[in-house]
């Protein structure tokens, strides 16, 4: 396989360049509309049946619905089945993709092979990305995955900005990163909160331990930091403390050709993910405007910043950290 990248599917301007996707996640038709109409070309939904840390649960039943919505607003649908799969779920899968297919889904995002044997057996060709959940650091892992059918890689919240470019231009197939939002720092299979409950004395039975009931976990060491924890039926997931923002150095990613920039909407509400939608969307079409008089412009930043809870900081994430091995 040469080092070249595959050919991908124009969205150029005038100008000659081509726009990356802004990607949102979406757990609910409302979400769906409102994203779309605040910028967002193309939402990630899913059954929570196969897919894992959702923006919220879209049944069998109603997903159908949900990605039509989204292609007559004019925007795409990709459904995520990127759980931790048991044998009890493998048997409705096929079908599942079968619905998706049928309704005219625009990807399928996937880290467990038995998706794709499920693919095969459902008779369905949707197009394929990548997940992150299978740790996504090398162009050469990567690159396998796409020979396996692959079209898009989403990348690794662990990786620099130097180590992001070169998976840019080595990864044959899109290339996908997270750009804002949280990102998950543990996941056990194990329904931990239930048992830390019980041991603390009190019946499991009855309680809720989802993302709705805003639990956290605090560090003894760094007790000013708050890391959102919750419980489904994947297992328990502990979140970051703070959330990425890669708004002011938007333009190094466009620079270096990433073909997707994802907005992780996750345990926040719909106003805020729609601030998020509208920055992104100013910044994606200045700099394809004209990359050369590009200047990022601070007020863009602002509804943001008075919808952030003040509880959790903008950052940089992983992207200018130096990274020791």
């Amino acid at each position: 396989m040469s080092g070249e990248r595959t050919q991908r599917p124009e969205r150029r301007t005038e100008a000659g360049f081509r726009k990356p996707e802004l990607l949102v996640s979406a757990g609910s038709p409302e979400e769906i509309a409102a994203l779309i109409e605040a910028g967002a070309d193309a939402v990630h939904i899913g059954d929570m049946r196969f897919g894992m840390r959702l923006a919220g649960d879209i049944p069998e039943e109603r997903i159908a619905d949900a990605i039509r919505l989204a292609h007559d607003k004019g925007a795409k649908a990709y459904v995520v089945c990127n759980g931790i799969l048991h044998n009890d779920v493998l048997p409705e899968l096929p079908g599942f993709l079968k619905c998706i297919a049928d309704a005219g889904a625009d990807g399928l995002v996937f880290g467990d092979p038995a998706v794709l044997i499920a693919r095969r057996q459902a008779g369905v060709d949707i197009p394929l990305h990548w997940s992150t959940e299978m740790t996504t650091t090398n162009y050469k892992t990567a690159n396998y995955w796409v020979t396996k059918g692959a079209r898009r890689v989403f990348l690794a919240r662990e990786l620099n900005m130097d180590e992001v470019v070169e998976m840019a231009q080595k990864v044959q197939a899109e290339v996908q990163v997270q750009v804002h939002g949280m990102t998950n720092i543990y996941h056990s299979k194990r329904t931990l909160l239930s048992n830390y409950w019980e041991h603390q004395g009190h019946s499991p039975e009855g309680e809720v331990l989802d993302a709705e009931r805003n639990l956290f976990l605090i560090e003894h060491e760094r007790k000013e930091e708050k890391f959102p924890v919750y419980e489904d039926r994947s297992g328990t997931h502990v979140m970051s403390s703070d959330d990425l923002c890669m708004l002011e150095s938007l333009h190094e990613l466009m620079e270096a050709g990433i073909d997707s920039f994802r907005i992780e909407g996750l345990l926040k509400p719909l106003p805020y993910n729609e601030a998020v939608v509208r920055a992104y969307r100013k910044a994606i079409d200045a700099y394809a405007a004209g990359p050369e008089g590009y200047v990022f412009q601070e007020e863009w930043l602002d509804e943001v910043r008075a919808l952030q809870h003040p509880d959790r900081e903008l950052s940089f994430g992983f992207f200018y950290k130096e990274q020791v091995y």
